[in-house]
Order: C-alpha cells, then sequence, then structure tokens
C-alpha cells in the first residue's frame, strides 16, 4: 500500500496580501469594466467621458471631444472647469495625481464637488489610467496648461506648466495596454451609440466623435437641445407612430431631477428605456416602476371617465396600456442607490413617489387637454387587451393539449434522451431534407432536432395571439418548454443550447433573422441567459486525393489552399445544408469536439431593438439606407 503524503500550506497574517495603489485593477480589471474583452475595452472611453459628463451636470461644461487616433489611441477632451491642480493637504498630493492613480478618490462623495454624477464609484479614470499603456493628462486652469504623464498607472513626470491660456478643461489621452485586453481594436459605431445616447440624455451638451485612423476617417457631432424629447424621436424615426406629438415632463427639485418623455406607436412592442445618473439601468427599479404604475392607474381612469371602458369592463393591465409604447425616464439624483456595482437597477425608494406624483399629475392634464390623442391610445390599448385574453385562451388549449407527457412535445421534434437541461442541446434546422441528415448524423444522447418548415412569422408585424395560431412557433414554444410572454420560465428550459442552424445563402440569413426577431421580443431571457447559439457551417469542401478538409469561409479557403497545385484541388460550395451528408454535418457543424458557434448576446438593449425595427419592420426606406451602408462590410452573400 503506497503512502500518501499531504502538503500543508501556512496561513497567517503573513500571507495576507495588500495590493497597492492601482495594482488590484490589474490583476482583476474584469471587476472594474466587466471584462477585457470588446466591452471592457470600451468601457476605458465611458469612464473618461463620464468624467466630462459630470462636469456638465454641474453645468461648467458645453464641448465634449473623443478622437480615435493611430494605433487605436483615444482622446476625450472637455471645457470643464479642469481636474483640480492644486494640492490635497490631506494626501500631500495634486488633484491630477489622486485622481489618476488613487481608487475612490474624486469629488463625487459628497465633498461637495458635484450635485449628481454618473461616475457613483469614484474609479473610472484612475482605473484607465491603470490599464494603459500610457496616459497623458492636460488640464487648462488658472491660465496655465498643466501637464502629466503615466506608464501602466504609475507617473513618469510631476505635474508641470507647459503653457498658458484663457481656457479651462481637460484633456486625456491614453492607449489600452494590449498584454492586458483581448484586442485593441476600436469600433466606431459602438462609441457613437453610446456618446449620441448621452447627447440626449443631457440636452445643450455637443459631442465630437472623430475617427482619424488611416482609411476609417469620419466626424459626427451630437448635439440635441430637445433631450429625451428627441431621443423618442430617433427612436421612433423607423417606426409608424400612434399620433405626432411627444409628450414630455421635466421636473427639477433640491435633490433631484426628473425627466420623461414619451410615444406611441402603432406597432406591438414596449420599448421603455430606465437611467438614472445617465447609467442605463436594464433591470428598471424605482423610476421605472413610478412610471408604469401612474401611466396604468391614469388612462384606466381616463378610460372609465370617457366612457370607453363599461361599469363591467375589467381595467386595463400594463402590459395592455404599454403596447406600442416608447418611452424615456431619467432621473438624476444626489445619492442614487444602485442594486450591485453593475448599477442595473435604481434602489431609492423615495423616487417612485416622485416619478408617480409626476406623471399622474401631468399625464391626466395631457389627456384632458388631447381628446383625439387620448381616444387613439386608449383604443389602442383595449384592442392590445383583447388581443391578449385571446392569446392567454390559445395559452391555456396549448397547455391543455399538454397535459398528457406523449402528446406534449411536437411532432417534427426529435428529442435527445439526456434529461438534464445543461448537458442538452437543441438544433432549429431549415427544412426536412436539412433534419433528415442532422437527425441521422447527431448524437442523440445529447442533441435534439427541430426542423422548421417554411419561413416563420415575422413578429415584429405580429400581435402575441396571431403568433400562438402558427405551428412553427408553438412548436418551438413547447419544445424549449419556457413559456412565452408574461408566462416566460427560463427555470423550465428544456436545452441550454438552443443552435439556430441555416443555409449560408440569403434565404437561411432571413430565417436566421426571424427566429432571433422572435427571441428578442418574446424569449429574451434565453438570449439573456447566454442559450442562444448560431452554428457555423462550413462553406467549402476542399479534396485533393483522399484528404478532405473544410472551409468556413473565404479567408479560410484561401489559407487551406495556399500552396497546393490549385489544379489538382476539388472545391465544392455548399449552397446548403442538405448538400451534406449525416457524417459530414456531424464532423462540421455538430460535433462538439470539432465545431465553431457563434453565441448570440445583448449588448445594448435600444441598440438591439433599433436593428430588429429597421430590418424586420414596416418601413422599408431605413432598410435600404441601411444595405446602402453597411453593402462594403459584406463579406459573403448569395444571390
Amino acid at each position: 500500500m503506497s503512502e500518501t503524503t499531504t502538503t500543508t500550506h501556512e496561513y497567517g497574517a503573513d500571507q495576507i496580501q495588500v495590493l497597492e495603489g492601482l495594482e488590484a485593477v490589474k490583476r482583476r480589471p474584469g471587476m472594474y469594466i466587466g471584462s477585457t474583452g470588446k466591452q471592457g475595452l470600451h468601457h476605458l472611453v465611458y469612464e473618461v467621458v463620464d468624467n466630462s459628463i459630470d462636469e456638465a451636470l454641474a453645468g461648467y461644461c458645453d464641448k465634449i471631444v473623443v478622437q480615435i487616433g493611430e494605433g487605436n489611441t483615444i482622446t476625450v477632451t472637455d471645457d470643464g472647469r479642469g481636474i483640480p491642480t492644486g494640492i490635497n493637504h490631506k494626501e500631500g498630493k495634486t488633484g491630477v495625481e489622486l485622481a489618476l492613480t488613487v481608487l475612490h478618490a474624486g469629488g463625487k462623495f459628497g465633498g461637495g464637488g458635484y450635485k449628481v454624477s454618473g461616475g457613483l464609484h469614484g474609479v473610472g479614470v484612475s482605473v484607465v489610467n491603470a490599464l494603459s499603456e500610457w496616459l497623458v493628462c492636460e488640464v487648462k486652469q488658472n491660465h496655465k496648461v498643466y501637464r502629466q504623464t503615466f506608464e501602466h498607472g504609475n507617473k513618469t513626470s510631476e505635474l508641470e506648466v507647459v503653457g498658458s491660456t484663457n481656457r479651462t478643461g481637460t484633456k486625456i489621452s491614453f492607449k489600452p495596454d494590449a498584454e492586458i485586453f483581448d484586442e485593441t481594436e476600436y469600433d466606431y459605431d459602438v462609441l457613437e451609440h453610446r456618446l449620441r445616447e448621452l447627447a440626449f440624455l443631457n440636452k445643450g451638451v455637443a459631442i465630437t466623435l472623430t475617427d482619424e485612423r488611416a482609411g476609417q476617417e469620419q466626424t459626427n457631432e451630437y448635439h440635441y437641445e430637445g433631450g429625451i424629447k428627441s431621443y423618442i424621436q430617433y427612436l421612433n424615426r423607423n417606426k409608424e407612430v400612434l399620433y405626432d406629438k411627444i409628450t414630455y415632463y421635466e421636473k427639477s427639485m433640491e435633490h433631484y431631477e426628473v425627466e420623461i418623455a414619451f410615444q406611441y406607436t402603432r406597432g406591438y412592442q414596449e420599448n421603455i428605456y430606465a437611467y438614472a445618473n445617465n447609467i442605463f439601468t436594464p433591470e428598471g427599479g424605482t423610476h421605472l416602476n413610478g412610471f408604469k404604475s401612474a401611466l396604468t392607474r391614469t388612462i384606466n381612469n381616463y378610460a372609465r371617465k370617457a366612457n370607453f371602458l363599461k361599469q363591467n369592463d375589467k381595467n386595463l393591465s400594463g402590459d395592455d396600456i404599454r403596447e406600442g409604447l416608447t418611452a424615456i425616464v431619467s432621473v438624476k439624483l444626489l445619492e442614487p442607490q444602485f442594486e450591485g456595482q453593475t448599477k442595473t437597477k435604481l434602489g431609492n425608494p423615495e423616487v417612485k413617489g416622485i416619478v408617480e406624483t409626476i406623471v399622474s399629475s401631468e399625464l391626466s392634464a395631457f389627456l384632458e387637454e388631447n381628446p383625439k390623442i387620448a381616444e387613439a391610445i386608449v383604443q389602442k390599448n383595449i384592442s392590445a387587451s383583447h388581443a391578449r385574453m385571446a392569446a392567454k385562451r390559445a395559452r391555456e388549449m396549448t397547455r391543455r393539449k399538454s397535459a398528457l407527457e406523449s402528446t406534449s412535445l411536437p411532432g417534427k421534434l426529435a428529442d435527445c434522451r439526456e434529461k438534464d437541461p445543461a448537458k442538452s442541446e437543441i438544433f432549429i434546422v431549415e427544412g426536412d431534407s436539412a433534419g433528415g441528415s442532422a437527425k441521422v448524423g447527431r448524437n442523440s444522447e445529447i442533441q435534439a432536432i427541430l426542423p422548421l418548415r417554411g419561413k416563420i412569422l415575422n413578429v415584429e408585424k405580429a400581435r402575441l395571439d396571431r403568433m400562438l395560431n402558427s405551428d412553427t412557433i408553438r412548436g418551438m414554444i413547447t419544445a424549449f418548454g419556457t413559456g412565452i410572454g408574461e408566462d416566460f420560465d427560463i427555470t423550465k428550459a428544456r436545452y441550454h443550447k438552443i443552435v439556430i442552424m441555416t443555409d449560408a445563402d440569403v434565404d437561411g440569413a432571413h430565417i436566421r433573422t426571424l427566429l432571433l426577431t422572435f427571441f428578442y421580443r418574446y424569449m429574451r431571457g434565453l438570449i439573456e441567459q447566454g442559450y442562444v447559439y448560431i452554428a457555423q457551417p462550413p462553406l467549402y469542401k476542399v479534396s485533393w486525393g483522399k484528404h478532405v478538409e473544410y472551409a468556413y469561409d473565404d479567408a479560410d479557403l484561401e489559407r487551406r489552399l495556399a500552396g497546393h497545385d490549385r489544379s489538382r484541388i476539388t472545391l465544392q460550395r455548399y449552397k446548403g445544408l442538405g448538400e451534406m451528408d449525416a457524417e459530414q454535418l456531424w464532423e462540421t457543424t455538430m460535433n462538439p469536439e470539432t465545431r465553431t458557434m457563434l453565441r448570440v448576446g445583448i449588448e445594448d438593449a435600444t441598440y438591439a431593438d433599433e436593428i430588429f425595427t429597421m430590418l424586420m419592420g414596416d418601413k422599408v426606406q431605413p432598410r435600404k439606407e441601411f444595405i446602402e451602408r453597411n453593402a462594403k462590410k459584406v463579406k459573403n452573400l448569395d444571390i
């Protein structure tokens, strides 16, 4: 019998490490910026811009300029007061050095520097410094230009005067550290979306974005005197609105500022975006709860008073009243209480009452003063209520039909034997031909196959009751197990991988977009949990002799052909999954050991909504403009 030895690691006070300065940020960057991927890279820019926005909120900044330079450097310039250059007597350092080298150092912790601030945790610009190869800070203040340089978060010079000026402001330039970030290529469109959003939320502030990289030169300025009214107009630009007027309320108090704007469209999707101190709160919170509560109560009261609802009629539900609504709820407050560091939900209890009082009073007056608009809104709400009840009856009928396990799953579904959802995956396959190959080639232990017959309903143009009349959609709902809409329950998901596997042609792309629209609008939790994937089948089969390889795009094909005698190569271009036999489909697209799949995520809800509305909505012109604008970016297009 062999002897077992155990190694004991001493753990005492001497083993407790204290990470000095910004070392904690370098060790665990994801804790501060979310990730070291694309999202975290762009977050660096937002942290610097947020400081400039805070100056705007305080009334000292009108212009912000963001520049992407060669080598993916970033420069952010504002005309605010400038980071304080004087000595902080408690710390014995200048304000500039403290702001750039010390976590939780700033004027946002009750010291009177700012009334309201988005950078609640005060780690912004110091984190950017820690994660940058180099950073240069210039401050215009006291008729002088001050400059200090840093590398990897450490100062390489003292704060020194390098010129004179009659202006004020801060200019920060930095280059992200390539040893920390997975990628360092900035995406203009991603920055543009956030900067435009900030311009909407802070009316009157002019934000300019400039790309100076060779071959990518462009400049745009975002400046909206209408603020969130302009935001509503922008969000609804590709939608048919129910009426032209945008409802807007603004109220300022000692420690609170509330702005609300909304407008109804003729569509069926509810799009309400809530912000606290310019921070998007995807989980809502007390400000959103106050808005929804007041909206539902006020419209129901009006509907009864105006005899649209009779005595025996039930009240309209919140879902009925919010159908087709586009709204922005923006609050700014002195001491925001966010739930968690990610700031996804506002928790200040007093905000609910403040928002509720404003909306109840202002909306009541608006409905009384605009009877034609009020009638259009209420009639749409009532129509939504009728559709909701029809959808409810359809769901109840579906549940009754599904009561017996033997008849609960759609007939075309070839289910897997595994009962653990975390180990199970389902492939949504285009057509019976590909479905046949997939059923034969799959690992039936863990892989289920659900073939689709033709294109599914475009849910962007249909209410839930009509959707539930579609056999294809009902089949997916039943197979996934989560329910839909108000019945959706992610814990009942039967598969933790839902894989869209369509042909690599225009029809396949269209079906994929229809499916993604359906998931985003009615089963968004599947995407948010990371359960939705897009299969990546190969485009080419490359053969020479008995040797076979697969290429997944044109660039991959060229790499595989390099160094070979092309006259001896047989090249097959796959037009559809049905052209592959079961073995090929398994080997290239379904085998967990060798396949490549794309996980579908939602980085920004407003941007995702814009794209789905543009691609799948009623208006043709925005779709045409999108195609023209992005035509040069297309790599593969089958005609």
